[in-house]
């Protein structure tokens, strides 16, 4: 399915602490990890065209629960929370790490958008978030964020370097939530994912 996906109807659903309840779930839930303030709140508004879906804050750490948003009565875009928020207690810090751990090893998830910052290199936490990936064998798409805050000519370039440092495949998808650059790109990459998840449903329904 190569077509963009278009968002016509975005809800946020619920949210779910470590010891909360998921949503009953659907064919296709799409997540977004990434460090504090790398921008997932802003992505997610960004590609719903709506400002006031997800909350942001200037201020780190903001998400500390799981967020559940419902795009086009489909499919679930997820909203991890930010780790590695070096101001947070240790206690925090843990408890943030077990709801992703949590979540990451429910077999919900179909795939995950893992956000980096197009300007540095991956911290220890993401090097940490990447081991968890391959470790419960998620598929997965880079996205690498604030792609505004660099020059045009260097964007492709210093995205693909910080996939490398990762330890991906040196591909990594440019984006701005601020300009919109890479939205057309990451909604075309949804819609692949959701067309992926349909047909595999049909198929274990016929079994």
């Amino acid at each position: 399915m190569e077509e963009q996906f278009i968002i016509r109807q975005a809800e946020f659903v619920t949210s779910a602490g470590l010891g909360g309840q998921y949503p009953e779930p659907l064919p296709c839930e799409i997540a977004i990890v990434g460090k504090s303030n790398v921008g997932k709140s802003s992505l997610i508004n960004r590609l719903a065209n709506n400002q006031k879906l997800a909350k942001t804050s200037a201020q780190p750490g903001k998400t500390r629960l799981v967020n559940f948003f419902l795009l086009n009565k489909a499919l679930y875009l997820v909203d991890l929370p930010g780790y590695g928020f070096a101001k947070a207690s240790k206690t925090e810090q843990k408890s943030w790490g077990e709801l992703l751990e949590r979540y990451l090893s429910s077999g919900r998830v179909k795939h995950l958008l893992m956000l980096i910052d197009i300007r540095h290199a991956p911290t220890q936490d993401d090097l940490q978030m990447f081991r968890y990936l391959i470790y419960y064998n998620i598929p997965y798409t880079l996205v690498a964020t604030k792609a505004d805050k660099i020059a045009k000519s260097k964007r492709k370039q210093e995205a693909n370097k910080r996939a490398k440092e990762l330890g991906a495949p040196p591909f990594a998808l440019p984006f701005s939530s601020e300009t919109g650059e890479g939205k057309a790109e990451l909604l075309q990459r949804i819609g692949q994912i959701f067309g992926d998840c349909i047909p595999k449903e049909k198929e274990s329904a016929e079994e």
